[in-house]
C-alpha cells in the first residue's frame, strides 16, 4: 500500500486526470466535495456513476460515464466512493484502462483488490482522502492550523 509521503506526494503530482467512481451530483455528498476540490486545483476529474449518464448527463461540467471501460481517453487514478465489497471489479476495471492508482476513500478498504492492482504494477491507496491528502501535502491544512506532520521549508512542487 502507498501511504508514505513521498508516495503520496508522486502520486498526487502525476495522475491528473482522476475517474471518481460514484460521483453524486449533490452538494453535500463527500464525493461531490473531494472532487470539486481537485477539480479546482487542477485535475480533470471523470465521473463514473451509472445513475447521472442519461440525466443530468454531467457533474461538475464533465460528462459522466457509466463505468471506466466507457471512457475513451487514459485515465491516471480510479478514486473509488463505492462500497468495500464493490471495489474487485473496479480494480480490475482499472487495470483493463490501464490506470496508474487505484485509490480507495476513507471508509473503503478492499485488500483482494488492492492486491490485485498491486500485483498489476498500479500504485494503490485505502482508506485515504485524496482531498485531504492533497490540502495536508501540498500546503492547504495548514493555514488553518492543522498539524499536517510533514516539516519542511520548501513548498512542495
Amino acid at each position: 500500500m502507498s501511504d508514505d509521503i513521498s508516495t503520496l506526494r508522486r502520486i498526487l503530482r502525476d495522475c491528473r486526470t482522476i475517474a471518481v467512481v460514484g460521483l453524486s451530483v449533490e452538494w453535500h455528498r463527500p464525493s461531490y466535495f473531494a472532487a470539486k476540490y481537485m477539480q479546482q486545483h487542477g485535475y480533470r476529474i471523470v465521473p463514473v456513476n451509472p445513475r447521472y449518464v442519461a440525466d443530468p448527463g454531467e457533474v461538475l461540467g464533465e460528462r459522466c460515464y457509466a463505468s471506466l471501460a466507457d471512457i475513451p481517453f487514459k485515465v491516471d487514478m480510479v478514486d473509488v466512493f463505492r462500497r468495500t465489497s464493490d471495489v474487485m471489479p473496479l480494480a480490475e476495471q482499472a487495470i483493463a484502462i490501464g490506470a496508474k492508482c487505484l485509490w480507495q476513500q476513507i471508509g473503503v478498504l478492499n485488500q483482494e483488490a488492492a492486491a490485485l492492482a498491486a500485483a498489476a504494477g498500479l500504485d494503490v491507496v485505502m482508506d485515504r482522502c485524496v482531498k485531504i491528502e492533497h490540502a495536508r501535502l501540498f500546503g492547504g491544512l495548514n493555514w488553518a492550523g492543522v498539524n499536517t506532520r510533514v516539516i519542511s521549508a520548501k513548498r512542495p512542487v
